[in-house]
């Protein structure tokens, strides 16, 4: 064992494991052991204010200040763990809000899971050669696989992750949006405004659509705190990053341009609503039989031939077996 151990260790491949492995550990220790070199002018006024407060205060702000450890910490790097461009940092920042992850550190946590994820699986990988090293004779893919395979997996789960947070929020909102404009609908016909149609549609759909829900809260926030409602509503067309919001939107502004009844604009758009998800599961529906065409034809089809087809070249078998050619 300590024989191919130090024969790994001394191979080319092995010292290139090992000097990644420590590149690895250099930076993880540089990120750790990372001071501010520049004190906080607050620091000194919150120490007063947390000891003026009493033990309750105290007790809360020592509990603040172990979950934001992690936080203050990733605060140090925040310029290798978020993109430096305005551009860029504000597509992951819409990206990671599309995944329902609106807090102000998603883009640097995000970017922080990848980088951990890469490096717990590189060391991951490289642990399972240490403990189990591959033969003299074993070709090197072999050998890499063991590290490769870990890091990629590590670093690309986030990806997935959120990629899946966001397809399944955009499916829940478009298909709650329909039933959001009817209750929209009913509301503004029982004569309430659509400030408060907005908040008492997002709380009806807290239980059956909860991404939806949020955004309707979201925007009755954001109303409440003095916005235009028509630059909120654009604003969660971008966050939903659906289609028939952003048309709901232009109907409100056709609306309040032309002076006409929101009532009866929701109406239409709401009757429109019906009828394009009426043809989305008509269309659903169309597709089913083709998509059964290759079970069909993969379960039925080989044991029709064979009850059809079967006792026929059975006989000629045995017709065969048990005739004199004469030889």
């Amino acid at each position: 064992m300590i024989n191919s151990l130090l024969s790994t260790l001394t191979s080319p491949l092995g010292i290139i494991a090992l000097l990644v492995a420590v590149g690895v550990t250099l930076t993880l220790w540089m990120m750790t052991s990372a001071k501010d070199t520049v004190p906080d002018p607050l620091a000194k006024l919150k120490e007063q204010s947390r000891r003026g407060g009493g033990p309750e205060r105290s007790h809360l702000s020592r509990r603040d200040n172990q979950t934001s450890a992690l936080t203050k910490r990733l605060e140090k790097f925040k310029d290798l763990l978020e993109p430096t461009d305005e551009a860029e940092m504000g597509e992951a920042r819409l990206r990671m809000i599309q995944a329902g992850y609106n807090g102000r550190n998603a883009v640097r946590d995000y970017h922080a899971a990848k980088f951990i994820g890469g490096v717990g699986g590189l060391a991951l990988g490289l642990l399972y050669i240490l403990i189990f090293p591959a033969g003299d004779g074993a070709a090197i893919w072999a050998t890499a696989m063991p590290v490769v395979v870990p890091t990629l997996v590590g670093y690309y789960l986030p990806i997935y992750w959120v990629n899946k947070r966001m397809g399944e929020r955009q499916t829940q909102i478009t298909r709650g949006f329909p039933d959001a404009l009817d209750m929209l609908l009913i509301c503004t016909e029982a004569g309430q405004s659509m400030d408060q149609s907005i908040a008492r549609v997002s709380k009806e759909l807290r239980a059956g659509y909860p991404a939806l829900s949020e955004e309707f809260d979201t925007v009755s926030h954001q109303i409440k705190a003095g916005k235009d409602r028509l630059e909120v509503l654009k604003e969660m067309g971008v966050r939903c990053g659906n289609n028939d919001i952003k048309s709901f939107v232009t109907v409100l502004i056709q609306s309040a341009t032309y002076g006409t009844s929101v009532a009866e604009a929701l109406r239409v758009y709401a009757g429109e609503m019906r009828d394009k998800r009426v043809m989305l599961a008509e269309e659903k529906a169309n597709v089913l039989p083709t998509k059964l065409t290759l079970g069909t034809m993969m379960f039925t089809v080989p044991p029709l031939l064979i009850i059809l087809i079967g006792p026929s070249v059975y006989g000629v078998m045995e017709m065969l077996n048990s005739a004199d050619f004469g030889l």
